[in-house]
């Protein structure tokens, strides 16, 4: 008979990968702080999530191992925690790693005294010392005879590490004095050439991206090169923005057969990732295509757009519309074993193509990855048909049929686990990608995945009782109240999906779920916002996060999201809070804008102005559709069949004659409407215009 722990009844995929460990597993709840507390027994917290490869290894090692297993239920309450479910525990419980140990990461396993205070982490721990590293079982029985012997210094040590915690929590405290200032004296052009500048230091011209390996999509930093590319012409800018999603495409990191891609990359030259598919990158590599498409019309932008929401919507889409989180990085125990290739597999399945396929994708014999061939293009189409006096279109053609053929094999391997969670912020952030793609593509269907998804959000993580919010939705069951994350990306795509529908109740329901963070997770002091609302009892520090790192902020998406219904809405308090946050971080925004991107491109809307566009008349969709289709970041966007009142942008408007009118505006003071999309857009592009 499998023995289960308690793991056995939980719902999340990672949690349930756990549920026959000899380990007495608990999850986070009242059963194990309370068991802590009353028997004076040091917690063990460990941290993970369905698609992490070495919190896959740590399991094998040492929580399947029966040995290992009876020495942590002797000396610990032992609780496996999802990140994916409880972001806001991981972001405590990290902060305190990284303070211990200067480095963080996952598996993420922290010790807590009874009252939940850490004093002790670390991330991976072998079942023998190796690595530098202590053995998991050397560490348990140092941690339990410490507890037991030194207990008055560990409860000193854990409380100095918490107010270290809670210290580096107290940014923001000083109020800005400049709020009211008008914005063209508080924002120059000389701001945005210092972010250009900090982000260049650390360009990587020859291979794109930023930094060195492992290497990281970061996609709001490509999408800030748009912008001020867009604003001062620098040909720079769009070369490093376009540089870096080109070897993004061409890389390994990219599927090349199955579309979609993974997380991050190992190496400089994007060949080698760890290979899991997080919903969330995809989602925000699609949102970066689409502006770099809009900028450059380049088809390759298009293609990789198209192909990635092919697999989203084979791969990652629920029955109900939800979008699932992730694709593990392992199948078979083997890291990257279904996206491998030996050449003798790609000779099998091509044949006669196969020496052209695997010239263009550096397939060889010896394998470009340990042993095996991660396919990657490092000679464009057009330049490989040159150099070997090929027909493009034909060499085009061939290479597709040759894909669908290996897609078509790879199918019959053992697939990685689906890690079937709805996290809602992630979904908010893929329901954005397709209405980005719907405008700058024009796919009809992008728009109504976009509108199918948001019905689902709506209606499965609503809860009436608690007027809010749930964070996560598996099998029909939606918990954990929501965190800023899920709120703030779901009001920006309501924002999104108003433009592209003309539809104002998402507006209405953006208002809605904005004035519920404004009540409930706000810091009156400082304006910025707490991941957690008010009264939530089991974490030991309300976290105010600010970096944009995998995914963006959840304050500087409330940041936009306040400036942009502020206007709509005509909400001047709302406007005054987006911007003492942003005059809060302003000097660490323009310092560091690779760790604030997302503040950073908002900063560049506020430098350069945000423009504010209504459309009415019964055209309003073609003209709305046509302008969607250009790049033109900074644009508040309404627009609607006839004048609507309540909406200050929609209220007065001429509808007296069948045209449909065009007014540009910026604070409401709007230029002579116009029926023509080109005069709009010239309006829109000069800077000077509108004062």
């Amino acid at each position: 008979m499998l023995f289960s722990n308690r793991l056995a009844k939980e719902t999340s995929p990672y949690l349930l990968q756990h549920a026959h460990n000899p380990v007495d597993w608990y999850p986070w709840g009242d059963e194990a702080l309370q068991k802590a507390q009353t028997e004076d027994m040091p917690i063990l917290v460990s941290i993970g999530y369905s698609s992490c490869h070495w919190c896959h290894v740590m399991e094998k090692e040492s929580f399947e191992n029966s040995a290992t297993a009876q020495l942590m239920n002797k000396h610990f309450i032992n609780i496996k925690i999802d990140r994916e479910e409880r972001p806001d525990l991981d972001h405590i419980y990290m902060d305190a790693l990284q303070a211990m140990t200067g480095s963080g990461g996952w598996p993420l396993n922290v010790f807590l005294t009874p009252q939940l205070k850490p004093f002790y982490g670390g991330t991976y721990f072998p079942p023998v010392k190796a690595y530098n590293r202590a053995s998991w079982n050397d560490v348990l029985l140092s941690i339990s005879k410490a507890f037991k012997e030194r207990r008055t210094e560990i409860e000193e040590q854990a409380n100095e590490l918490l107010n270290h915690i809670k210290n580096a929590n107290s940014f923001g405290l000083q109020n800005p004095s400049l709020i009211h200032v008008p914005a063209d004296e508080l924002f120059t052009s000389k701001q945005s050439e210092e972010m250009f500048e900090n982000i260049m230091k650390t360009a990587d011209t020859e291979w794109g991206g930023f930094g060195k390996a492992p290497k990281f999509p970061q996609t709001f930093t490509i999408s800030f090169l748009l912008q001020y590319h867009h604003a001062t012409g620098n040909e720079k800018a769009l070369k490093q923005a376009c540089i870096s999603l080109d070897k993004m495409i061409n890389g390994g990191i990219y599927d090349h057969i199955g579309g979609g891609f993974a997380r991050y990359s190992t190496d400089n030259e994007w060949l080698a990732p760890h290979f899991e598919k997080m919903l969330y990158d995809n989602a925000l590599l699609v949102v970066a295509l689409c502006d770099a498409y809009q900028v450059t019309k380049n088809n390759k932008y298009k293609k990789t757009i198209e192909e990635t929401l092919q697999f989203i919507d084979d791969e990652m889409t629920s029955e109900e519309a939800g979008f699932f989180s992730a694709y593990d990085a392992d199948s078979e125990g083997v890291e990257g074993k279904f996206y491998t290739w030996n050449k003798s597999e790609v000779d099998a399945v091509l044949q006669n193509n196969s020496e052209l396929f695997c010239s263009l994708y550096d397939i060889t014999e010896k394998g470009n990855w340990e042993g095996v061939n991660i396919p990657r293009i490092k000679v464009e189409a057009e330049a490989f048909c040159e150099l070997h006096q090929l027909n493009i279109d034909l060499f085009n053609s061939t290479i597709e049929e040759c894909r669908k053929k290996l897609f078509e094999t790879r199918a019959k391997r053992i697939k990685p686990l689906l890690d079937d969670k709805i996290i809602l912020s992630w979904n908010a952030l893929m329901n954005m990608a397709y209405s980005k793609a719907f405008a700058a593509l024009g796919k009809e269907e992008y728009k109504e995945k976009a509108v199918q998804n948001m019905a689902f959000l709506l209606r499965a993580f609503g809860d009436e009782k608690k007027n809010g919010l749930n964070h996560v939705y598996t099998k029909g069951e939606a918990k954990f109240n929501a965190y800023l994350d899920d709120y703030a990306f779901l009001i920006q795509a309501l924002i999104s999906l108003q433009e592209i529908t003309s539809n104002q109740q998402y507006l209405k329901r953006a208002e809605e779920f904005t004035q519920i963070v404004v009540t409930h997770f706000a810091e009156e002091e400082t304006g910025f916002f707490y991941f957690t609302e008010e009264g939530q009892k089991d974490i030991i520090v309300r976290k105010k996060e600010v970096y944009d790192g995998a995914i963006p902020s959840g304050n500087a998406v409330m940041a936009f999201n306040l400036h942009y219904l502020g206007v709509i809405l005509n909400k001047p308090e709302w406007k005054e809070q987006s911007m003492k946050m942003v005059l809060s971080l302003e000097q660490a925004v323009l310092k560091y804008p690779g760790s604030f991107a997302v503040w950073a491109g908002h900063l560049m809307n506020l430098i350069n102005g945000y423009k504010e566009v209504a459309i009415v008349g019964n055209d309003h969709q073609e003209y709305r559709d046509e302008l969607l289709k250009e790049y033109l970041p900074g644009i508040i966007l309404q627009t609607a069949s006839e004048t609507i009142q309540e909406f200050p942008l929609l209220a007065g408007r001429s509808t007296e004659k069948k045209n449909s009118y065009i007014y540009v505006c910026r604070d409401y003071s709007c230029l002579k409407p116009t029926s023509n999309t080109l005069e709009a857009l010239s309006f829109l592009r000069d800077r000077q215009l509108i004062q």
